[in-house]
């Protein structure tokens, strides 16, 4: 027992030692901001490190000239002297440090630029507490087994034995070369990269080792005479190997990316002449990683992550040199803009996993629609661009958009769903649509919103005249922005009445526009622009603020069970701080949550579940009332109606409005009162116009309605009298009473 356990004491012992040695390094910590430092600083002394800070860049010079660091976390941007700078000075004066780069620059070109500089590791900001620490220990070690082989180096110089060993231990490859560029000594290293023997290349000529690419480099850095800093450091060159590549970026070369430096070798140093030239020694590093990283990196910048299709960046790019070509050869080419129909229901609906598989099978159809040269293109989204140089007229392009509806009208089969989806395709043609990629991308996207405002699943080519109704577009938009700021936007009320009293139980909300040209303005005529841009979030608050401020004046006034009714659109609920914001405009115009009924659409609460439901379950804690708006045109599943915390079924006006004296029913009507029965719901039903829709719903028994039967939405003065009237108590007494009598 005891034999057993020295071996596991001795082990930990030496942990213990190492980390006690890597506790007294020597570390700099370099960004420029302060808080920032000092949570840096409290997170390395609290893992038992001692640390030096510099305020920006140029403390940090001043710092590096005056004492050598075995471990820098170092900032990329910082104002005045960055952190690119600060690479550029330790790679010129050739520091020793492992410089760890911790940025929130995380672009292809900041990257690249960081390890092409000789930087350790790369840890993008915000940065994980035991992934940073993780690192700098890594740094710490090498830089600690770094710092050892030099001091072997210096204490086995004086034996030959002991200098192959050093030599043959290195992760280098070390060689040595004759005048005349044959290879008189390999160390073990050159096995294990290359895959040959040491005996196999004694003798043999350098370039019988050189990728056939880089002869012309080779003849620099293998034949290097120069000694001391004038000597090449740091060449990048390829060199075959026999073994298969390891990467998944080079499956097509057996040859493996090195980093040579080279100096010259002489039998009399002092006096380097031609006559007591001997050879050359160099080591090579393995550098095939860092490359993989690099060709990731340059994939990740031109290629959207999900599709592996060109993104718009390599897109613009491509296009760019199309029209150069085309201007030059007199020729045409042509830009689609796509966008996918019904996708969002299918995302909303099935998830967003779903919807992401179902884009790639889409592009995989969309790519087999082209054409050798042509490029398509992830645009964002649910969107794609395809380029298509070299066309003759437009019914080139027709028939590929005709093939590319054609492939898409064919349903997709993902993970047993059934799916269906169209394309609206827009196509701008060079030259008469624009002459730069900026002008036939814009406008191959205004004539797709053109097929979208039509019919959908279609394609259209774009036109003068288009411009015309998007500048039209770009007005209203801007227009409805400075209605905002303008309070040209009012609140209109609808009286919620209920059958058994006719007394106004609630109100609910709804918006116009008093346009300074138009007129009135009703919410068709804007809403769908304001959810496309997203005014809608500050349309939905300056709505709902100025609502809380009427009711909580009726209240005041004697009305205290009136409920208000606000509709939240899915933009609004998706909000981080939608509930905290919500709740606290509520207080503020001294209303208690439980005056509210929130409406919701079905497409809303599907949109994204588990952001929503948390939220409005917390709404319904406080108090609040949910309640599910044009109920039955949307998922309508008896599911989700008992798992999510609702109270109210609002029947479609849809459906009231089927409801006709000579069919005396309406059968959607009774399922939806009969599931609201059964799971406890409340019942309110809109659109109500007429005598016979009332009578209906009364027998049927359904509580509430609202509609043009009462009254029209209204501005809050008016709604003020219709308060103060006492509501529709003798019309409704009388209306139920004769639908009483007729049954």
């Amino acid at each position: 027992m005891e034999s057993e356990t020295l071996p596991a004491a001795s082990a930990l012992a030496a942990y213990g030692r190492e980390n006690a040695q890597l506790a007294g390094s020597a570390i700099l910590l370099v960004d420029d901001k302060p808080e920032l430092l000092n949570s840096l600083h409290q997170l390395v002394t609290l893992h038992g490190y001692q640390a030096e800070k510099a305020l920006g860049g140029r403390e940090a010079l001043d710092k590096l000239s005056r004492k050598a660091y075995d471990v820098v976390l170092l900032d990329l941007i910082m104002p005045g002297v960055s952190g690119h700078d600060v690479l550029d000075y330790a790679a010129k004066q050739n520091l020793e440090c492992k410089i760890i780069v911790v940025s929130g620059d995380s672009s292809f070109s900041g990257v690249k630029h960081a390890l092409h500089c000789g930087a350790f590791d790369f840890i993008k900001k915000p940065y994980e507490a035991g992934e940073l620490i993780s690192t700098m220990e890594t740094a710490l070690r090498q830089r600690r087994l770094e710092l050892q082989n030099v001091d072997m180096e210096e204490q086995l110089r004086e034996s030959e034995s002991l200098h192959r060993f050093i030599v043959n231990s290195s992760p280098d490859l070390v060689y040595m070369l004759d005048r005349n560029g044959c290879f008189t000594f390999l160390n073990d290293r050159v096995e294990s990269l290359l895959g040959y023997r040491k005996d196999e290349l004694i003798g043999r000529h350098y370039s019988e080792i050189i990728d056939d690419d880089y002869i012309d480099v080779a003849r620099n850095v293998f034949n290097e005479r120069r000694t001391g800093n004038r000597a090449v450091i740091n060449v990048e060159i390829r060199l075959k190997s026999r073994l298969r590549s390891r990467g998944m970026h080079f499956p097509h070369t057996q040859s493996v990316w090195m980093e040579l430096s080279a100096m010259g070798v002489y039998t009399n140093p002092k006096e380097r002449t031609r006559k007591n030239f001997t050879g050359t020694y160099g080591t090579a590093r393995d550098i095939s990683e860092r490359k993989e990283a690099e060709e990731v990196i340059n994939f990740q910048a031109y290629h959207d992550l999900l599709t592996h299709l060109p993104n718009r960046a390599l897109l613009k790019d491509r296009l760019s040199l199309a029209i150069a070509q085309a201007r030059r050869n007199k020729r045409k080419l042509a830009v689609m803009f796509l966008d996918l129909d019904r996708f969002k229901v299918v995302n909303d609906t099935l998830g967003h996993s779903i919807g992401d598989r179902l884009l790639k099978a889409v592009a995989n159809r969309l790519q087999s629609c082209l054409r050798q040269g042509d490029t398509l293109s992830r645009f964002g989204g649910d969107e794609f661009t395809l380029l298509l140089p070299e066309v003759r007229t437009r019914d080139d392009v027709v028939v590929i958009a005709t093939k590319i509806l054609d492939r898409l009208n064919t349903p997709f089969l993902i993970d047993g769903h059934e799916l269906f989806v169209g394309a609206s395709i827009g196509i701008a043609m060079y030259p008469e649509a624009g002459d730069s990629g900026e002008a036939l991308i814009q406008n191959s996207d205004i004539a797709m919103y053109q097929v979208k405002g039509r019919s959908k699943n279609g394609y259209q080519f774009f036109s003068e005249e288009m411009n015309h109704q998007y500048s039209t577009r770009l007005s209203l938009e801007r227009e409805l922005r400075n209605a905002l700021t303008r309070d040209e936007l009012v609140v209109y009320y609808q009286p919620q009445v209920a059958l058994g009293s006719g007394v106004i139980t609630g109100v609910e909300a709804l918006v116009r526009w008093r346009h300074p040209r138009q007129g009135l303005l009703g919410p068709e005529a804007f809403l769908p622009l304001a959810e496309e841009t997203g005014i809608i979030m500050q349309l939905d608050e300056a709505v709902q603020r100025q609502a809380f401020a009427d009711v909580a004046r009726w209240r005041e006034q004697g009305f205290e069970s009136l409920r208000l009714s606000v509709n939240l659109s899915a933009q609004q609920l998706e909000q981080d701080n939608f509930v905290n914001r919500f709740l606290g405009h509520v207080q503020m115009a001294g209303l208690d949550p439980e005056s509210l009924k929130l409406e919701i659409t079905e497409n809303t609460l599907m949109r994204d579940l588990e952001i929503i439901i948390p939220k409005l379950r917390e709404l319904r804690r406080q108090g609040a009332r949910i309640a599910i708006d044009d109920f039955g045109t949307g998922y309508s599943s008896l599911s989700y109606l008992q798992q999510f915390p609702i109270h109210t079924l609002k029947i479609d006006r849809s459906f009231v409005s089927d409801i006709r004296a000579e069919e005396g029913d309406a059968s959607i009507i009774d399922a939806i009162v009969a599931m609201a029965r059964g799971l406890k719901l409340d019942l309110i039903a809109e659109g109500v116009e007429n005598r016979t829709q009332l009578r209906y719903l009364s027998t049927q028994g359904c509580r509430e309605v609202q509609g043009f039967f009462f009254s029209r939405p209204v501005p809050a003065r008016q709604m003020t009298d219709l308060l103060k009237r006492n509501g529709y108590r003798e019309l409704v007494l009388a209306e139920t009473a004769n639908s009483a009598a007729t049954i």
